[in-house]
């Protein structure tokens, strides 16, 4: 990712229908799901958005997936400081086609299959981008996987591997462990020999998350996680990966085992119903975790931060992960688990699925609806 990166929303190409021309061509329309203000659900509408041809050193992609994210749910509330004021196109992730190329670009070809990752403003049917923020997409994989991959396994992949450190016969507690992160830390785990996975989620999701390689799920809602854990691991765990905050990542740390990491990725307590909850806000940042330098010396222990809409700058670095995840794709090592597609029509349904934790994996966006239905209004 370049540093600034054009922003997505300032700028797209026309894409007249599901095959744009080739080239650049005439200003036209396109659709976009638009920030309009800070609340509920209903404050991301579509609208119509002018079109432009692609600056030196961008590629004009044809969007068909993009990925929803709990930053974007944030950034509704008005909790996220990685986008702009609104009106703004959210959306960090999309996959889809390139159908223009800007003077300067020779890496790409109109035509070919790419990833897309930036701060935001992807969450459109045509988006202008710098080539450094697209990504081919690996042989046989979909869009709607392709839309899934990026934010959620770079983030995994760099929290366990980068910060954690994992190695074999460890053990690693994953909260909200079907969601996206979740979803993609469990298969990570399960490419290192003999990691015990604990994961927290409500008791319905369970039987999947078995199903995944997660030895030991945990229903937040009725038990003490931390309690659980330390009745089949006494002395705790290796790594505990945090996206709540709070008083959550006081009883991570606690539960860690010498020589332990606690990476924090998240603030996920803060989203506790459709608009910012001041008093959620405030016990969050009352019960936030503080701790000193001499008493980290102490302990020996380890805390992390990571959150990757500050890594814009670290392009090669970002460059290597996700060349080690195509990698492991192509070895069928990792695979995104897609819980439900929407179309942009339907924006507010899918912020609702995975608000509520009622996904499974991966929530998706798609500019028109799944083939099927369009399938059967031709016949």
């Amino acid at each position: 990712m370049s540093a600034e990166p054009a922003p997505a929303s300032a700028a797209p190409e026309p894409v007249p229908g599901p095959e744009p021309p080739a080239g650049g061509g005439d200003a036209a329309e396109h659709r976009a799901l638009v920030l309009t203000g800070y609340g509920g659900y209903d404050k991301v509408k579509v609208q119509a958005r002018r079109s432009a041809a692609p600056r030196p050193g961008e590629v004009s992609v044809s969007v068909r997936a993009c990925g929803l994210n709990f930053a974007e749910l944030m950034a509704r509330q008005g909790l996220y400081d990685r986008l702009p004021p609104p009106p703004v196109c959210p959306g960090m992730e999309c996959a889809g086609t390139v159908r223009a190329l800007g003077d300067g670009v020779r890496d790409r070809q109109v035509g070919d299959k790419v990833m897309v990752l930036a701060r935001s403003g992807l969450w459109q049917e045509v988006v202008n981008v710098p080539v450094s923020q697209t990504f081919p997409m690996p042989e046989g994989m979909s869009f709607e996987e392709a839309a899934a991959l990026l934010v959620n396994y770079i983030t995994a992949y760099m929290v366990l591997f980068d910060f954690g450190n994992l190695r074999p016969n460890q053990s690693v507690l994953i909260h909200m462990a079907a969601g996206g992160v979740g979803t993609a830390a469990i298969q990570l785990c399960k490419t290192v020999e003999n990691v015990t996975i604990f994961g927290t989620a409500s008791a319905s999701k369970h039987d999947s998350l078995k199903e995944s390689g997660v030895a030991h799920p945990i229903d937040y809602r009725t038990m003490d996680y931390a309690e659980e854990v330390r009745k089949i691991s006494p002395k705790g765990v290796d790594i505990v990966l945090d996206p709540l905050g709070g008083s959550d990542t006081s009883k991570g740390f606690n539960l860690l085992k010498p020589m332990g990491k606690l990476i924090t990725y998240g603030v996920a307590n803060l989203i506790t119903g459709q608009k910012k909850n001041l008093m959620a806000m405030a016990k969050t940042w009352w019960n936030q975790f503080s701790i000193t330098a001499l008493q980290l010396l102490q302990q020996n222990k380890a805390v992390c931060g990571y959150h990757l809409g500050y890594m814009d700058e670290e392009t090669e670095l970002i460059r290597s992960v996700v060349a080690k995840l195509v990698n492991l794709y192509s070895q069928g090592k990792i695979k995104p688990k897609i819980d439900s597609v929407w179309p942009f029509d339907q924006v507010a349904e899918a912020m609702r699925q995975m608000q509520e934790k009622k996904n499974v994996g991966k929530v998706i966006l798609v500019p028109e609806a799944p083939k099927e239905e369009s399938k059967k209004a031709e016949n």
